[in-house]
């Protein structure tokens, strides 16, 4: 069968690819599998209940909770009886959510835990008639099992054969990092279209391989790579949570996986620093090793002697990075930002390749991936456009796609649609080049490009990846819109800093008074510097400031994707940042 609408896909795997463990989730110490066929009753049975109170065509239906089980059965039983699913992030406030149940006009909202109960109870008030479900047994909510329901099949097959593919399929409301969210709606033919295509650059084997599932499930990037898993019949395996995605690789041991870059950074800052605890031969052959994958070109042959050397090295070195990884990944998936070259080198150059992928949520979101071939890759870029999609450059550089996977649109939002997709060409507000007239290469956003007081335009991301490639620096943001220069604020990485420290006997209480030691300052000016070199003179930093804290999801100052929420930070930040500028 040809999948035409996003819950063909299941039944397509029932068809070729019958499993054992189309998806499986950890329990209680132990990994809780389902087969093809008990999640395919499993969502009849939650369709029927769905039917049976009162959910129609076109109903709208939140769905709110980390990657289970239970988030594909919900989301698969709302796609076959035409109603549409809005999916929520666990972490957001009450706020987010009443926004999104107002604004969509949500009937029923399933979540996950006691805690996102609480939230939820909060955002619906006193609007009873919406009826919310968990997927927790705590007795504090009703439990979703009560929503299953056995029915007549022949109805069911009715309410599937009534939904087309340019039916609406979900609302996302995106992560806002410059503003209010706004609802994408997708249709069922722009995720399918979507999901052949991408599958069409995945080299994984169909029927027999694993995949490791941790980015949010209510973000399209692993949403339509969960549709290709099961197409594709790849078993799927949740994630305990984002502290436990070490020893949930080991366990799994996948064959693919998809990331984004600020996690294979932090992968790679570990193996980095392991490798400074090293001592003697070991350590001399770690940055050997290190050095050989710097230099790694995958579309250029470098000679026998570079070959043989780098052979030696996966043998000493990089067989254990893959060992850490499961010993099984030959693919990963990374997406949502630009990858630093540096590490798409070396991962090539360990026998672990990295395919990036870009696209935005309203191209559902593939726009390009690049291929698993080494004559096909070019480091810095994220690939040619996949089947079916047009790429250019507008004359102020900013990448303009046209598609099946461009959006139907923002919901209740004409005007904005009207903004962002002109003549069938979505505008990504990000800006790029064509590289051999073929490779996209992302230089920067649109949005976050800005200008000094003279006059000069700075884009702050690259500088940004620069800077993070100092092992003390846990994240970065480039400033200085309307100011003389540009300067930046600097989150240490504090478990860096403290070794650092020690390594150079300095005294302090707390890691807090590092921050204002005289050589932790000049340590970071030199870091600093290192990442000046190569900018143009109006691009080098000036100065910078060191946060106190970490940012991260939960404090708001990054999105789910990881990404900055640039606003948020200049408004936690405004002191740091006049004083900078103060001075």
């Amino acid at each position: 069968m040809t999948a035409s609408r996003c819950f063909d896909f299941l039944h397509q795997q029932m068809d070729q690819f019958p499993l054992k463990d189309c998806m499986s989730f950890k329990m209680q110490g132990k990994w809780k599998k389902y087969s093809t066929a008990e999640v395919i009753s499993i969502s009849n049975r939650l369709s029927h209940g769905l039917l049976s109170r009162g959910i129609k065509k076109g109903d709208k239906i939140a769905i709110i909770s980390e990657n289970r089980p239970e988030w594909l059965f919900v989301d698969h039983a709302i796609q076959q009886i035409g109603a549409v699913s809005v999916p929520l992030y666990p972490n957001a406030v009450a706020k987010d959510y009443e926004y999104a149940f107002k604004h969509a006009g949500v009937k029923l909202v399933f979540f996950s835990t006691d805690e996102i109960g609480r939230k939820v109870e909060n955002a619906l008030g006193d609007k009873i008639e919406i009826h919310s479900f968990s997927f927790d047994k705590s007795g504090s909510f009703l439990h979703w099992e009560k929503v299953l329901k056995d029915g007549d099949d022949s109805i069911l097959e009715k309410s599937r054969a009534e939904v087309k593919p340019e039916d609406l399929f979900t609302i996302i409301y995106t992560s806002g990092t410059t503003g209010q969210s706004k609802g994408v709606m997708l249709s069922h033919n722009n995720v399918v279209s979507n999901t052949l295509a991408v599958g069409k650059r995945i080299n994984i084997e169909r029927g027999n391989s694993r995949i490791l599932s941790f980015l949010p499930l209510c973000h399209i990037f692993e949403r339509t790579a969960s549709f290709f898993y099961l197409s594709a019949g790849i078993s799927i395996y949740y994630a305990e949570n984002i502290d436990t995605i070490g020893d949930n690789l080991r366990e799994v041991k996948p064959h693919f996986f998809v990331t984004v870059p600020r996690l294979l950074e932090k992968v790679y800052e570990k193996i980095e620093a392991k490798g400074r605890d090293l001592s003697g031969i070991k350590k001399m052959l770690f940055y050997w090793a290190i050095g050989l994958g710097l230099k790694y070109e995958p579309n250029r042959n470098q000679g026998w002697w570079y070959n043989m050397q780098l052979a030696l090295a996966n043998k000493l070195i990089f067989s254990k990075w893959r060992e850490a990884l499961g010993g099984n990944v030959k693919i990963i998936g990374s997406g949502a930002a630009a990858l630093q070259p540096k590490l798409a080198r070396i991962f090539w150059a360990a026998k672990i390749k990295v395919i990036e992928a870009y696209g935005l949520t309203e191209s559902s979101p593939g726009i390009t991936v690049s291929l698993d071939t080494k004559e096909d890759i070019r480091i810095g870029c994220v690939g040619p456009a996949i089947e079916g999609v047009e790429v250019k450059i507008a004359e102020d550089g900013e990448i303009l796609c046209k598609g099946p996977n461009v959006m139907m649109g923002y919901y209740k939002e004409p005007e904005k649609t009207a903004e962002t997709v002109i003549d069938g060409w979505l505008h990504t507000g990000d800006v790029g080049e064509l590289v051999e007239g073929k490779f996209l290469k992302i230089t920067d956003r649109k949005k976050e490009i800005f200008k000094t007081s003279g006059g000069k335009y700075i884009a702050p991301q690259p500088i940004e990846n620069q800077l993070k490639n100092s092992l003390l620096i846990d994240n970065a943001m480039v400033i200085g819109e309307n100011e003389k220069f540009p300067a930046t604020l600097l989150v240490p990485n504090f478990e860096e800093l403290e070794k650092w420290a020690k390594r150079h006997n300095l005294e302090y209480t707390n890691t807090l008074d590092l921050l204002e030691n005289e050589s932790v300052l000049e340590k970071y000016q030199i870091e600093m510097e290192k990442a000046n070199r190569g900018l143009g003179q109006w691009e080098k930093i000036k100065a910078f400031r060191l946060t106190k804290t970490l940012w991260s999801i939960e404090s708001g100052e990054l999105t789910p994707t990881l990404k900055l929420k640039r606003r948020i930070i200049n408004e936690k930040h405004k002191d740091l940042i006049e004083n900078i500028y103060s001075n």
